[in-house]
C-alpha cells in the first residue's frame, strides 16, 4: 500500500478539479437526486474544500510528522467508521485518520450520503487497488468503532458497541461571538458560517452573542426549498404562540441564550462583558463544536467564513482522533 501522505495527496489532486468533467458531474447529480439536502454547487465546494484543506502534501506531512509513533510498526486492526450524512463527505475525515493511523478501515455510510463516499473510495482504490479500506458488510470483524451521529444514535452506539473501543460522537452546535467592530465582509463571512450546507452542519453556527445594543446585520443568502419551508413552519409557529421574532426572509431570529431547537432558526443573546460570554463557553463544553469569533480565545475558534473549512487538526468534539488511534495500535 502506498504512503498515506502520497496515496492522500494524490486523491486531492484528483478531487481539486471535482465537478468540472462529465464524470464528476454525473456524480453530482446522483449525490443531489439521492438528497435533496445536498444542492449541486454546495457538493462540489464540500469536495474541493477537502482538497484544497486537508489533502495538499504539505499539509498532510506536517501533520502526520507530529505523530512519531505513526512510523513505527504496529498491528493493524479493523475500525469500523460509522459515518453521519448530514453535509456532503462529513464522515471522511474519520476514513482519513484511520488510514493515516495505519489501520483497515471498514465505511459504514449514511444513505444520505453514500454517492459521495463511494465515489471517494473508487477514487482511492484507483490510485492504489491495495488500500485498506472497505464498505462495511454484517458480520465483518471488528476491533474498534468511530460513529458519528445523533444524540439518540449515540445512545444506541453506547449499547451496541460496548464491548469494543470506541470513539463515539453525538449532536454538537456552534456560537459566534461578535465585538460590534466587525466589517461588512466579516458580516457577509459569518452568513456563510450559518447557512452553508443549510445550516446542517455541527460546525454551522446557530447561536449569535452581541454585545448590548449590537442588532445583526446578517445577509441571508438563497437556501433551498426544503429549508425553506422549514422556515415558512417555524415562522407560522412563532405567530401562533405570541413569540417576539425577526424575520430574516428564509430563517427567523429569535432571542435566547440556548441553542434553538430547529433548523431555520437562528438565536441571539446580548451580553455585557466578555467573560460573561466565556463562562457560559465554560459550561456548555460539552455542546459546541467551534467558536467562530476574533474577540475571545477558544481552544476551537474559527475565523468569520472558515467555520465550515476545518484543518486537518480541528478535531470534531476537540478528541484528537489520531491519538486516540494510537491506543489500538499495541
Amino acid at each position: 500500500m502506498k504512503n498515506a501522505v502520497t496515496l492522500f495527496s494524490e486523491l486531492g489532486e484528483r478531487l481539486g478539479a471535482f465537478g468540472e468533467d462529465a464524470a464528476s458531474r454525473a456524480v453530482v447529480g446522483a449525490a443531489h437526486a439521492a438528497n435533496g439536502w445536498f444542492q449541486p454547487e454546495e457538493i462540489v465546494r464540500a469536495v474541493r474544500t477537502l482538497a484544497d484543506g486537508m489533502l495538499r502534501r504539505e499539509r498532510l506531512a506536517a501533520w502526520v510528522a507530529a505523530y512519531p509513533w505513526l512510523q513505527q510498526p504496529h498491528r493493524l486492526r479493523n475500525v469500523l467508521v460509522v459515518m453521519a450524512g448530514n453535509i456532503p463527505l462529513v464522515g471522511f475525515f474519520d476514513l482519513l485518520c484511520v488510514l493515516v493511523g495505519g489501520h483497515r478501515c471498514l465505511v459504514k455510510p449514511s444513505a444520505k450520503d453514500r454517492v459521495l463516499m463511494e465515489y471517494v473510495v473508487a477514487q482511492l482504490r484507483a490510485i492504489d487497488p491495495s488500500v485498506a479500506v472497505a464498505f462495511y458488510e454484517e458480520g465483518m470483524a471488528v476491533d474498534a468503532v468511530i460513529a458519528t451521529g445523533s444524540d439518540n444514535a449515540n445512545r444506541y452506539f453506547r449499547s451496541h458497541y460496548a464491548g469494543i473501543p470506541s470513539l463515539l460522537r453525538g449532536g454538537r452546535q456552534s456560537v459566534a461571538v461578535l465585538s460590534g467592530s466587525e466589517t461588512p465582509e466579516q458580516w457577509a463571512a459569518l452568513s456563510d458560517d450559518i447557512w452553508a450546507y443549510s445550516g446542517l452542519g455541527c460546525r454551522s453556527v446557530s447561536l449569535l452573542f452581541l454585545p448590548k445594543g449590537l442588532e445583526p446585520a446578517l445577509e441571508m443568502p438563497r437556501v433551498n426549498a426544503k429549508y425553506r419551508n422549514n422556515y415558512l413552519q417555524q415562522k407560522a409557529l412563532l405567530e401562533m404562540q405570541g413569540t417576539p421574532f425577526v424575520d430574516l426572509g428564509s430563517a427567523v431570529l429569535v432571542e435566547q441564550r440556548a441553542f434553538p431547537n430547529a433548523l431555520s432558526r437562528i438565536a441571539c443573546t446580548h451580553y455585557d462583558s466578555l467573560e460573561e460570554v466565556a463562562a457560559w463557553l465554560s459550561e456548555h463544553d460539552d455542546e459546541l463544536q467551534c467558536v467562530v469569533t476574533e474577540c475571545l480565545p477558544h481552544s476551537r475558534r474559527a475565523a468569520f467564513g472558515q467555520a465550515q473549512s476545518p484543518s486537518l487538526t480541528d478535531y470534531p468534539d476537540d478528541r484528537d482522533v489520531i491519538a486516540w488511534l494510537a491506543t489500538l495500535a499495541g
